[in-house]
């Protein structure tokens, strides 16, 4: 992988790290071929046995928590289960997405055991929120300009592909989703503007230290194609940076957005 792996906090309990694009966690049944993972290059790097506290997609990049002993891998695995830990995610769409709004639809599981009409329907919901967005003077689709947003997702349950499916459903596919987005618009950001990939990043996520219960909010900035695309656009005061904070009682997990969304504007 072209990106390194980055460290963005680690103490003898537990660490989180950047995990690239396109690098599966670990080894499945689906890792036909492949020969590198994040487990073993996290284990490698610091020369013990890591224990992953939850799970992200392969094209998605961002902040991921690992434990250090089964003991703590338990403990993380039940909080992340109980909806303890906050997750925030960054998302380029199609579309000008709505500025604030919850999306609550059920979804099928899509682990490919059984078909997806027999799987049953579990509760799904997504927070979303409008960042930002840039029209540009290029026919992609039907019309003369194409518009596309910055979105905000915070998963509150945590179904697979959830984000994905979420906006798409509502109407604005993330760019790169293959099976979820639209294929002339990822071929205009892989073709024109460097990003041959899923614009999905794991920008942030708090919960409660396992061992000495203080919460703490880990945050991750995108790697170097997405932050391109995103200072391209007029967005660099959206990207955040990697840095640890430990939250005070009634701290709210996320700052907030410096300036509200506003209108499309054109760029060359």
């Amino acid at each position: 992988m072209a990106d390194e792996l980055r460290i963005l906090y680690r103490d003898e309990h537990l660490v989180v790290v950047h995990k690239p694009a396109g690098l599966l966690v670990h080894r499945t049944a689906l890792a036909r071929g492949e020969r590198e993972f994040l487990l073993q290059r996290l284990r490698d790097r610091l020369g013990q046995r890591v224990y992953p506290a939850h799970r992200l997609d392969r094209p998605t990049s961002g902040a991921m928590v690992f434990a250090l002993s089964p003991e703590i891998a338990a403990s993380l695995g039940e909080a992340f289960a109980g909806r303890e830990v906050a997750k925030r995610y960054l998302a380029v769409v199609r579309g000008i997405g709505p500025a604030t709004e919850r999306l609550d639809y059920a979804l099928r599981e899509e682990d490919g055991s059984r078909p997806k009409a027999e799987m049953p329907a579990m509760e799904a919901v997504t927070d979303i929120r409008r960042l930002d967005s840039v029209e540009l003077p290029v026919q992609v689709d039907r019309y003369p300009h194409s518009r596309y947003s910055l979105m905000e997702a915070c998963p509150l349950t945590g179904r697979r592909h959830q984000i994905r499916r979420h906006l798409s459903r509502r109407g604005y596919p993330i760019i790169g989703d293959a099976k979820h987005g639209k294929g002339n618009h990822n071929r205009f950001f892989a073709e024109h503007l460097g990003t041959p990939r899923l614009l999905l990043a794991a920008v942030g996520v708090a919960f409660d230290h396992p061992a000495s219960g203080q919460r703490l909010r880990v945050e991750c900035a995108p790697d170097g194609a997405m932050t391109a695309l995103l200072e391209r656009f007029g967005w660099a005061g959206h990207l955040p940076r990697d840095g640890v904070r430990a939250l005070a009682p009634g701290d709210t997990p996320w700052p907030a957005v410096a300036t509200p969304p506003t209108d499309p504007l054109t760029t060359p």
